[in-house]
């Protein structure tokens, strides 16, 4: 008899779960079929993102010519050699100052509100190197533009813009509107599998945060910040991560290539001045505790020194 209602039992939590599994499945369809749909339109959109490119590019050329005095010579076609990625050349040898470069182009894209996150290259006709390059983001601490006030000489050039987070702002907030419809099925249907799922305790150990004691400062890792006397200090990705390194290995000289390499490697653009840029911002953030200082090893890299 109890095997009989066993056997019962188990059909009819089979079909439960067939029930749920196929309304779950109904969801997904409809989220994939959604996501399709926004793709399909974000295709069509490209063509007049790469057309607003191009005049914009071709506008950002003109002032250029202009500043050389010259309005007669001719701008070439404007070319997308890749998605996302244009050429700008010109009918003849041009000279330019750097600091101009950056100020045209972010102008002329900006009255089209083109995507403010791209790097430019200055590419020389005669051997396809680079003779200045710089990027725009966003961020602060992504945008990097070196060698200001250095003019270039007399010479043929090509300016490579690589457009870097894909999506232009100009469609982002009509896109931003599909993507938030998909998002939400999602986590409704999560919602819905939570629900089914048996809460279980947590354990004393992951309801604790992980930290480290660096002085009087509690430094969370996993959350970019530190704390001192209940007081958050928030850390930039890249001051986390160095001081990441420095905690591990106290009182420790840590040369600079290495901090570079695990810090900045996979991470684009390096810029020499970068690490010592970063070193200063953490010294003025630990500097409210007299026992702990970086200190610099002339020639070799830093020192995290704890009394």
């Amino acid at each position: 008899m109890s095997t009989v209602v066993k056997s019962h039992e188990l059909s009819c939590y089979l079909q439960f779960n067939m029930k749920h599994q196929y309304f779950y499945t109904k969801i997904a369809l409809f989220a994939l079929s959604f996501l399709f749909v926004m793709t399909s339109c974000t295709k069509e959109d490209s063509k007049d993102i790469s057309g607003i490119t191009k005049v914009a590019l071709r506008e950002a050329g003109n002032q250029l010519l202009l500043q050389n005095l010259d309005s007669t010579s001719l701008i070439l076609p404007v070319k997308e050699i890749a998605p996302y990625i244009y050429s700008l050349s010109f009918e003849k040898p041009l000279s330019f100052e750097p600091s101009n470069v950056v100020t045209v182009i972010d102008s002329s894209l900006s009255l089209v509100n083109l995507s403010k996150n791209y790097r430019v290259e200055v590419l020389q006709c005669i051997d396809g190197e680079v003779a200045y390059s710089y990027q725009m983001n966003t961020k602060e601490e992504s945008t990097i533009i070196p060698c200001a006030g250095r003019f270039l000489p007399e010479a043929c050039y090509t300016i490579k813009v690589e457009f870097l987070d894909i999506i232009p702002s100009s469609s982002f907030k009509k896109q931003g509107i599909l993507w938030g419809l998909i998002f939400g099925c999602f986590v409704y249907l999560a919602f819905l599998f939570r629900r089914k799922l048996k809460s279980q305790p947590i354990s004393e150990e992951k309801s604790i945060l992980s930290y480290s004691e660096i002085g009087s400062f509690q430094f969370y890792p996993e959350q970019n910040k530190l704390v001192k006397s209940a007081t958050e200090i928030s850390l930039s990705k890249k001051e986390c991560e160095l001081l990441e390194i420095f905690v591990a290995s106290p009182n420790q000289i840590i040369k600079r290539d290495e901090l570079t390499k695990k810090v900045w490697e996979d991470n684009g653009v390096f810029v020499g001045r970068s690490l010592d840029t970063y070193i200063s911002k953490l010294r003025k953030i630990l500097k409210d505790d007299d026992s702990i200082r970086i200190t610099n090893v002339h020639g070799v890299g830093y020192k995290l020194e704890m009394d």
